[in-house]
C-alpha cells in the first residue's frame, strides 16, 4: 500500500486506508466495525500483541488520549500476533481483559490488516483523517505528544471542511466482578508461613494463610493508582514481581516486602500487618522506595548507585529477586531489556547487565542484551537465572565472572515446545523461573502452559561437563507465571504455581515419574517476506521531527541506527552502529533468506529560539523484518520512525 501520511499534505494526496479484515471484533458487542462506518471519526490503528511490553506501553499511553478526545477518536487495536499461544481467540480475550484494552480489537491473526498497512514492528500507530485516509504513521512507544497535536490538527480539519462527526466509540465492554484473585503473576511466602500473591489484574496483593486458600488480607484498593497508604488507601497498577526481604534486611528498612509495581514504573514497600496474641493487629503500610513514576526512555538519566532512588525514572520492573552474592535486590527491568539492582539500606539503584538494546547476545553484563526480562531467581551457587521472554530464552549471569550465557533459547523469533537437549531445546514466552533444592531449574514455560525443568549437568569429579537439558513435568496450565518450592507431600517435591490465566494457584508435584520429553516442533514467528533485490540495499529509516521540534546535534549526534542480520554472517558490509539515517547495506548472496534487526534512536528537541532550556524527547523502535533475496526485487527498504 502507497501511503503519503504527511498530515500538512494537500488532502488529496493521502492514501485511503485499506479495509479492517481479520477474524473478528472483540469489545464491540459482537458487531464489525468498518471504515465506512467510522467516517467521520480521527481513527487510530494501533498494531500491537498482548506478549510485547513496549505494547502495553502504549495502551497507557493511549488512555489520556481516548479521554481527552472521546467524542472525535476512535482507537481501534490490530492484534496482530507474534506467538502461536497469540493466536488462540480464547488467550486474546482474556489478555484484553488482563490489560483493560478499552476500545475495539480486530482479530488479525493471519496478519492480513498487518499486511495491508505495511506494518513492520510491534508497536505500529496509524491515524486516518475523517474521511479514511493516512494522515501519520509511527512506530514504537513515546509518542503521545506527536499524537495528541495530530489528533488537535486533524480534528480542526474536519470541523474547517464539515467532515467531523462527534459522539462516543462504539465500545461495549462487559462488567468486571471482584474475585479472589484475577490475573495473578508472582508470590513469595513470608517468614511466618503467609503466602503473598500479586493480583495484577485488581491492582492488589493478596495475603494468604498458610494453607494458600483462605485470604488473610488485601492490600491496595483495587482501583489502579499509585498512593501510597495503608491496606485500604494504597494503590497499585499491574503488580507483579514480590520479593520476601531477608529478616534481617527488613527490621531494617521496616518493610517486609519489595513489589515490582509494574505499570506505575515504581517499586515499593510494603510492611504487612499481623495479628498478635492478646493485641490488636499490627497495621500495613505501603511506601514507594524507588522511581519517579515516569516511564525512562531514552535519554533519560541512568542510575549509577547514587542520589535519591525515588528520583529516578522505572520501566516496568516485572520481578524481582535477593542476590545473597550482592546482598540487594536484583530487577528484571523488563521494559528496557535490562537487569537493575536495588539496595533497600542505602536505597541505591544501579543498572547491572543490559545496553536497553533489544535481542539475545552473551558476554560481559554491559555489554549483553536482552529482550523482556521477566522472571529472576537465585541459584544456590550465587548465580542469578532469568527467563527472557521475548527470546523464549533462559540465561544466567554469574556475579563472579561478570559474564552473561543463555541455557536455552535462539534469538527473538524462535519458540516452541521441545524438550532434550539445549542446542534443540525450545520454550515459548516463559515469564518465571524457580532455582531448586536439587540444583535444577523449574521453568514457568507461559504460552506453552507447562512446567518445564532445566538440568545444567555441571562437571564433577567423575564426568565432564555436559550441555543442559529440558524435560516438562506439567502440562494443561494456563499461562503459568511464577512458581515457589512448596512443602513435599507424601516425599514428592512441590511447586506451588501462579496459574495466571486460570485466576489460581496451583500444586505441581515435581516427581521423576511425571517427566516427559514432549517434541511439538521448533517454531519461527510467522511475519509477511520482504523480498528484496541481491545488490545492495538502501535502508533509510524515516524520521520527521514534530511540529515545533527539531533534530539537535548540538550535544552531540541526534541520531544513531545500529543495523544486523540473522545469521549474522549474512551481512557483508553496512552493519553496526552509525548516525545516519540511511544506510547502504550489502547481503551475502550465499543466503536467500535472514531477518534484517534495525534499531533507531532519535532525539527531537524544541525549535523555539527563545527557549533556553529546550525540551527534547527520544523516539526508538526496533525492527526484525522477515527478508528474501529474488532477483530484481526492490533496492530500497524505508522504515517509518516518525512520519
Amino acid at each position: 500500500m502507497s501511503t503519503s501520511p504527511d498530515p500538512s499534505a494537500p488532502l488529496n494526496d493521502r492514501a485511503h486506508g485499506s479495509p479492517l479484515r481479520g477474524r473478528g471484533w472483540l469489545n464491540t458487542g459482537g458487531a464489525d466495525l468498518d471504515l465506512e462506518t467510522l467516517r467521520g471519526k480521527i481513527v487510530l490503528l494501533d498494531f500491537w500483541t498482548f506478549c510485547c511490553v513496549n505494547c502495553l506501553h502504549v495502551l497507557d499511553e493511549l488512555r489520556p488520549l481516548e479521554e481527552k478526545w472521546g467524542e472525535e477518536l476512535v482507537v481501534i487495536g490490530v492484534h496482530s500476533p507474534k506467538f502461536e499461544f497469540e493466536k488462540d481467540p480464547e488467550a486474546l480475550a482474556a489478555n484484553i481483559e488482563r490489560y483493560e484494552v478499552s476500545h475495539p480489537v480486530i482479530d488479525d491473526p493471519e496478519l492480513t490488516t498487518w499486511t495491508e498497512y505495511g506494518a513492520r514492528a510491534w508497536p505500529t500507530l496509524m491515524v486516518l483523517d475523517t474521511h479514511g485516509r493516512i494522515a501519520g504513521n509511527l512506530s514504537g512507544e513515546g509518542h503521545a505528544d506527536n499524537l495528541d497535536q495530530l489528533i488537535e490538527r486533524l480534528v480542526a480539519e474536519g470541523e474547517a471542511d464539515g467532515s467531523l462527526r462527534r459522539g462516543p466509540a462504539p465500545t461495549v465492554l462487559a462488567e468486571r466482578t471482584p474475585q479472589t484473585l484475577r490475573f495473578p503473576s508472582k508470590l513469595t511466602p513470608l517468614p511466618d508461613g503467609r503466602l503473598v500473591v500479586s493480583d495484577a489484574g485488581q491492582h492488589q496483593l493478596v495475603v494468604f494463610e498458610a494453607d494458600g486458600a483462605a485470604v488473610d488480607a488485601r492490600i491496595g484498593t483495587g482501583r489502579r493508582g499509585a498512593a501510597d497508604g495503608d491496606e485500604e488507601t494504597a494503590q497499585f497498577a499491574e503488580p507483579n514481581g514480590v520479593l520476601a526481604l531477608p529478616e534481617e534486611i527488613a527490621a531494617e528498612v521496616g518493610y517486609d516486602l519489595l513489589v515490582a509495581d509494574t505499570a506505575n514504573h515504581l517499586l515499593r514497600g510494603v510492611k504487612v500487618g499481623q495479628d498478635r496474641l492478646l493485641r490488636s493487629r499490627t497495621t500495613t503500610e505501603v511506601v514507594t522506595v524507588a522511581g519517579s513514576g515516569a516511564q525512562w526512555m531514552q535519554g533519560d538519566p541512568v542510575p549509577r548507585g547514587e542520589g535519591d532512588a525515588r528520583g529516578f525514572a522505572l520501566s516496568t520492573p516485572w520481578d524481582l529477586t535477593w542476590s545473597h552474592a550482592l546482598n540487594r535486590a536484583v530487577i528484571a527491568m523488563a521494559g528496557v531489556h535490562q537487569l537493575w539492582t536495588f539496595d533497600p539500606v542505602t536505597g541505591a539503584l544501579l543498572v547491572l547487565a543490559g545496553t536497553t538494546q533489544e535481542g539475545l547476545v552473551d558476554g560481559p553484563v554491559v555489554t549483553s542484551w536482552w529482550a523482556q526480562p521477566s522472571g529472576i531467581d537465585e541459584l544456590p551457587d550465587g548465580r542469578l537465572v532469568v527467563a527472557d521472554s521475548e527470546t523464549s530464552a533462559i540465561r544466567v549471569v554469574d556475579l563472579q565472572t561478570m559474564q552473561v550465557s543463555t541455557l536455552v533459547g535462539e534469538g527473538l523469533f524462535d519458540f516452541g515446545h521441545v524438550d532434550g537437549p539445549a542446542d534443540i531445546a525450545r520454550f515459548q514466552h516463559p515469564l518465571g523461573v524457580t532455582a531448586l533444592p536439587d540444583g535444577r531449574i523449574a521453568v514457568a514455560d507461559t504460552y506453552n502452559g507447562a512446567i518445564r525443568l532445566v538440568d545444567e549437568h555441571p562437571a564433577t569429579a567423575d564426568s565432564p561437563a555436559a550441555p543442559a537439558t529440558v524435560v516438562t513435568v506439567a502440562t494443561d496450565l494456563k499461562e503459568p507465571s511464577a512458581a515457589i518450592v512448596g512443602p513435599p507431600l507424601d516425599g514428592i517435591g512441590q511447586l506451588v504455581v501462579v496459574e495466571s490465566g486460570a485466576h489460581r494457584v496451583t500444586w505441581v508435584p515435581v516427581a521423576r515419574a511425571a517427566e516427559r520429553v514432549i517434541d511439538q516442533g521448533a517454531q519461527r514467528s510467522e511475519r509477511p517476506v520482504t523480498e528484496v533485490g541481491p545488490g545492495p540495499l538502501a535502508v533509510r529509516v524515516l524520521f520527521t521531527p514534530p511540529p515545533g521540534h527539531k533534530l539537535d546535534d548540538s550535544l552531540g549526534p541526534s541520531t544513531q541506527v545500529t543495523v544486523s542480520t540473522t545469521p549474522s554472517a549474512m551481512i557483508l558490509e553496512g552493519g553496526g552502529v552509525d548516525t545516519a539515517l540511511e544506510r547502504t547495506v550489502v547481503l551475502d548472496p550465499a543466503y536467500t533468506e535472514g531477518v534484517l534487526h534495525v534499531s533507531a534512536r532519535a532525539a527531537s528537541c524544541d525549535a523555539d529560539p527563545a527557549v533556553e532550556f529546550p525540551a527534547c524527547h527520544m523516539h526508538q523502535q526496533d525492527w526484525g523484518v522477515p527478508i528474501r533475496i529474488v532477483e530484481g526485487g526492490p533496492t530500497e527498504l524505508d522504515l517509518s520512525l516518525l512520519a
